[in-house]
């Protein structure tokens, strides 16, 4: 087991499901993607996790909510701050780490298409199913969460993904400050890549259109690893996703090489009716690059201490 201090810095666009329905409203950030987080690094499958994760089935306007949505809805408007909102129900929940909002502006994705249209809205890009010639926020430069610029300035790690490429990974880096603090740092900068393409957004996508997109498209500079999947899921499976025009993304491990970024190339697919990250799995494979890293790192300091 390897002593680590987890912080998420949780991108804030979604506007589906129950989150886009508070968002809408009562006017605050959407609570899905953070509340994912804080169950996550909860430290047990407790009652109190289970309940943050409990959906409403049925009973009108509440139906489709989750539990830990409405909580935290109900915390921001009692403290009358998402953030602090999002602090209180981590604290309840005893998580091993911190969940930080981006951003706490009521930003919105806005996307260019390679057919020269263009739509706000991340659930409506999502549906479209278009390629994706541009990302940028509504507003375009909403003010970013300083806590979050904070935990990448201490950060000795930081790691990007997995999820969605145009929708998950790249809207974090979209806010203002992010990609400068990340350019700065001594950190080393992970890059996770998905193991399956999305439709509209990565159609025909490998693993380097996946690395290539991230740096041309937001500013970053620095990405010292790459992880990637080196294995297909079994047919059945994959003709089951195939039919939904979503493919295997090739690892083209040496092509990223070239770029001066190392890759880590594993089976790292958990298949059962879906193809997802095998949590496990890359845990270990995230664990040995902080104690490879450490390990670098007291050599280092050891060679400093001998001249």
């Amino acid at each position: 087991e390897v002593d680590v201090k987890l912080t998420a810095v949780v991108t804030v666009t979604d506007d589906g499901g129950s989150s886009g329905r508070l968002r809408k409203d009562l006017q605050i950030l959407p609570p899905g993607d953070i509340r994912n987080c804080i169950v996550a690094l909860s430290r047990s499958e407790s009652l109190l996790s289970r309940l943050f994760q409990y959906r409403f089935s049925e009973g009108g306007d509440i139906e489709g909510h989750s539990f830990g949505n409405l909580f935290i809805a109900a915390m921001t408007g009692v403290l009358g701050d998402f953030s602090s909102a999002v602090r209180e129900a981590s604290s309840i929940l005893a998580i091993k780490g911190h969940v930080i909002p981006v951003t706490n502006d009521n930003v919105q994705l806005h996307a260019d298409f390679e057919d020269g249209t263009e739509m706000v809205g991340e659930t409506a890009i999502c549906e479209v199913k278009k390629r994706i010639a541009k990302m940028s926020l509504v507003p375009l430069s909403p003010e970013p969460n300083q806590e979050a610029l904070s935990a990448i300035d201490d950060a000795n790690m930081i790691i990007l993904g997995p999820g969605s490429l145009y929708t998950s990974v790249i809207p974090n880096l979209l806010v203002p400050g992010v990609v400068e603090h990340i350019n700065k740092s001594e950190a080393t900068v992970v890059y996770i890549c998905n193991v399956m393409t999305q439709p509209g957004e990565t159609d025909d996508f490998n693993a380097l259109d996946h690395v290539k997109t991230i740096l041309s498209k937001t500013g970053l500079e620095k990405l010292d690893v790459v992880v990637v999947n080196s294995r297909r899921a079994a047919k059945n499976l994959m003709k089951k996703y195939e039919a939904k025009n979503q493919y295997w993304v090739p690892p083209t491990v040496k092509k990223i090489e070239e770029l001066g970024i190392r890759v880590v190339a594993a089976d790292l697919l958990s298949e059962s009716d879906l193809l997802r990250h095998n949590p496990n799995t890359l845990a270990n494979i995230i664990a040995n690059l902080v104690i490879e890293m450490k390990n670098t790192d007291s050599d280092f300091k050891s060679l400093n201490s001998e001249d």
